[in-house]
Order: C-alpha cells, then sequence, then structure tokens
C-alpha cells in the first residue's frame, strides 16, 4: 500500500502544515519506506515464538519491609532554620 502525494497533502492539512511541493514529495517517499518497513514485519511468521510479556527476564527484588529506629524529634528539628511545637515552619506560599 502506498501513500499518494495527495494523501500527504490531505494530511499535512489537518496538522496544519504548511509544507513545500519539495517537502511533501520527500515526505511521501519517506512515508512510504516506513510503510514498506511494516510490511516486512507484518510479513514475518510468528506462530513458533512463545509470547512474552517483557523485554527483560528480570524480576522485581523487593527487600523485606522491616520497621527500624528512626529519627529522634529533636535530632530531625536540630537543623530547621524555624520550629515550633515540634513542628518544622516553612514560609507561606498560598494566600488567602
Amino acid at each position: 500500500m502506498a501513500i499518494s502525494l495527495d494523501e500527504v497533502r490531505h494530511v499535512a492539512k489537518l496538522a496544519r502544515l504548511d509544507l513545500q511541493e519539495s517537502e511533501v514529495m520527500s515526505l511521501q517517499t519517506e512515508l512510504n519506506a516506513l510503510l514498506g518497513h511494516f510490511g516486512d514485519i507484518q510479513a514475518l511468521s510468528l506462530e513458533e515464538l512463545e509470547p512474552i510479556l517483557h523485554a527483560s527476564n528480570l524480576i522485581n527484588v523487593w527487600a523485606e519491609d522491616v520497621a527500624l529506629p528512626s529519627l529522634r524529634r529533636e535530632s530531625a528539628l536540630k537543623n530547621a532554620p524555624i520550629s515550633k511545637a515540634g513542628l518544622f515552619l516553612v514560609p507561606m506560599i498560598i494566600e488567602d
């Protein structure tokens, strides 16, 4: 299946592209080459191949979710520029 110059012009118009005639002809050649490659792929016999779910055979490895001691509140707030009542204070960025 080949793409005609009229079809290239129509698609260019839909895409609101202002193409010169040389660009239309060049685009037609490139699109027909792409269709040729798609035809080659479509002609492949894949019936003997087993379907795969992913291109890589890697399996997710999850670390165990283990609770560990965390920072004490005083340690976390030690380097905070401003804190109040054990909380970080940040500048207001949304005004009423």
